[in-house]
């Protein structure tokens, strides 16, 4: 397994934190080909290995990519389909970014053999190394769970109308985890109230979340699509703003309790 395609952190918990738009590298032999658009990188969820800090001090495992989702989008299918039909939406190896722009030069765009090139060194490693981790940890645990860490600006025109909820809570439409799970972190939000959220809204969930996410097998996947406003800056130099993180960390720290309690009750319920 190529283990340069991604950073792993080993944790000692069932709860295996996946970062896939993490990364920020375009090899040098993709990068020649691409725009100064493509070079900005500026559709990366940027610094959620930090803002996730707290995952990692509790036992969390945490994969996170190496490589932008600007070389291939490891949270699409293989097959390149549309997640969300009728949507406009990036593909597996995307040509334009969230707000329109070009991200190769004319005529240098991947064939259809560079794609598959891709897929096998980029894509593979990345998902054979979450079904691996998330095998063993179920043969620990019994019940295990994936949560898909990611962020977006807040105002995209080009995917969605107005401003987003700043929390966005995947599960694909409740079929990726247990309904005590999203339950669970629900009753966080609820009773917090100092960010706005939704369920299963314009976010359902990745490839990742629905691929991998299957309760009855003890396998349960959230995903947390999180407005970048709520942290950053968003727009370059994408800073991080700790004044913001400050308020938003907590929240999502008992949001993952939350569910991670829930995910161990399962076990408990099971034995």
């Amino acid at each position: 397994m190529q283990e340069t395609m991604f950073t792993f952190h080993q944790g000692r918990i069932p709860l295996l934190i996946s970062i896939p738009h993490l990364g920020t590298e375009i090899p040098a032999d993709i990068a020649q080909d691409m725009t100064d658009a493509a070079h900005a990188v500026a559709d990366t969820d940027w610094h959620l290995d930090r803002l996730y800090s707290f995952a990692k001090s509790a036992g969390a495992s945490i994969l996170g990519a190496r490589y932008s989702r600007y070389v291939i989008d490891l949270n699409r299918p293989p097959g390149g389909e549309s997640l969300y039909p009728g949507q406009t939406t990036t593909g597996l190896c995307p040509s334009e970014t969230f707000r329109g722009e070009q991200l190769y030069a004319e005529g240098k765009a991947p064939s259809q053999d560079e794609v598959g090139r891709r897929l096998d060194e980029y894509w593979r490693p990345y998902h054979e190394k979450l079904r691996a981790e998330l095998d063993a940890m179920k043969r620990q645990f019994g019940h295990v769970l994936l949560w898909e860490a990611h962020s977006i600006a807040s105002v995209l025109p080009r995917l969605f109308e107005g401003k987003l909820p700043d929390l966005n809570i995947g599960t694909n439409a409740g079929a990726s985890c247990d309904a005590s799970i999203l339950d669970a972190i629900s009753s966080e939000l609820v009773e917090d109230q100092s960010f706005t959220w939704v369920e299963n809204g314009r976010f359902k969930g990745g490839y990742i979340t629905r691929a991998f996410g299957q309760p009855s097998d003890g396998i349960h996947a959230v995903q947390l699509e999180m407005c970048q406003s709520t942290y950053m800056d968003e727009h370059a130099p994408f800073s991080y703003r700790q004044d913001l993180a400050e308020q938003i960390q907590p929240v999502v720290e008992r949001m993952v309790s939350a569910a991670i309690v829930a995910t161990r009750q399962l076990r408990a319920e099971t034995r």
